[in-house]
């Protein structure tokens, strides 16, 4: 069997790589995918500032991260929707695709990626050039970048 990750963002780029994926791969019975995101770490505004919080402080703040995370899963699951679908129109068995979140705790999204594709066995990695980049129109994003630097051993495709 073939593991193939896909790493998804809900950029233009990610979804042209899982189009890709979708166009070539179809009919490859032994082919699983796994669509792969990587969740923000909690943004820094949202971080204890210091203080000793007292019980009405914390509880605020906790109703605050949990809002947060709530909206991370919203995005997240429309994320993963549309690229599935991308997947299931090209003639991807849905029974062939499957998705995986981590949340990148003080580490970088790349790191993140290259952790999952080796510890997971994954015999390819695909993904969009350029993710959500103020600079991506110009140069190739630098998650694409650092993870060709460091992605010894693992076969990967960078999609334009």
């Amino acid at each position: 069997m073939e593991k193939m990750l896909v790493a998804v963002d809900g950029s233009r780029g990610a979804l042209k790589a899982v189009e890709y994926v979708g166009q070539q791969f179809a009919g490859m019975s032994d082919l699983r995918i796994t669509l792969f995101h990587v969740l923000p770490d909690v943004a820094p505004e949202l971080w204890d500032d210091g203080h000793i919080l007292t019980e009405e402080e914390k509880a605020a703040r906790n109703l605050v991260l949990d809002k947060w995370a709530a909206n991370q899963k919203l995005k997240l699951d429309s994320i993963f929707q549309t690229a599935i679908e991308m997947l299931l129109r090209n003639g991807i068995n849905p029974k062939q695709i499957e998705t995986k979140s981590v949340t990148a705790f003080a580490v970088r999204v790349a790191d993140c990626i290259l952790i999952e594709a080796k510890n997971g066995g994954y015999q390819t990695l695909v993904l969009g050039r350029c993710g959500y980049s103020p600079a991506a129109h110009y140069f190739m994003g630098s998650i694409a970048s650092r993870i060709i630097n460091h992605g010894a051993g693992i076969a990967i495709i960078v999609v334009e």
